[in-house]
């Protein structure tokens, strides 16, 4: 299991800078940060909680209490994991108060051995991009490039809207809002390998979603 102060991402200067800022009150630093991290936090909380404005409430309540917490941050972890550890806690704990939720080590198993994925070759298996794709899905040109990936983004947010919790989570922190893996084990308190496990079959289940539907694109 990760460590929730694991060195290896341990608050930098950069981290001690920001948060000596937000205790001082400098609200150029906190609209910034609500810019870059607002979007990504409702999408996390959007997992726990029934609707969208309850979402954006235990948002509001994670900055609340993130700037509560300020003088109790000591950088053994970056401000980002810290930051979305309480947006965890929060997200939980309202959706517990929904009578919804289920504790996440519950659903880090979600999908067993037998769970549909596709062939592990088609996913890089080294270097920078480990795990990523190694070419994209079939008949992935388009004459209408715009209105493909429009629709394209549509696929992919319904697909993980519809995969289990756990998957959700892992593919959303990595793909989307660009967490480091050490990042999301100490977030999510799951292991290295549990967080590889959850993200190869998030993505199989987006790739596959993707590939029928650019087999339907050239039927129409």
């Amino acid at each position: 299991m990760s460590s929730p102060e694991s060195a290896v991402e341990a608050g930098s200067g950069y981290d001690r800078e920001l948060v000596a800022a937000l205790r001082v009150g400098d609200e150029a630093t906190f609209a910034r940060l609500v810019r870059e991290h607002g979007p990504g936090m409702l999408r996390i909380a959007r997992n726990y909680v029934s609707t969208l404005s309850v979402a954006e409430e235990v948002v509001q309540e994670a900055w609340l209490a993130a700037l509560r917490s300020l003088e109790r941050f000591e950088g053994r972890s970056s401000f980002k994991t810290w930051l979305y550890r309480i947006l965890m806690n929060t997200a939980m704990s309202r959706g517990e108060r929904e009578a919804r939720t289920i504790p996440f080590a519950t659903l880090a198993g979600e999908g067993g051995e037998g769970e549909v994925t596709v062939d592990p070759s088609r996913f890089q298996a080294e270097g920078r991009w480990a795990g990523h794709w190694s070419a994209p899905p079939e008949n992935w040109a388009s004459p209408e490039p715009r209105l493909l990936e429009a629709e394209a983004r549509g696929v992919i947010d319904r697909t993980i809207s519809e995969l289990p919790r756990a998957q959700a989570m892992v593919i959303t922190m990595s793909d989307i809002e660009g967490f480091e893996p050490e990042e999301i084990c100490n977030v999510l308190d799951i292991t290295l390998t549990n967080q590889r496990v959850l993200l190869h079959r998030a993505r199989a289940r987006v790739r596959q979603a993707l590939e029928d539907y650019m087999g339907e694109t050239t039927t129409r």
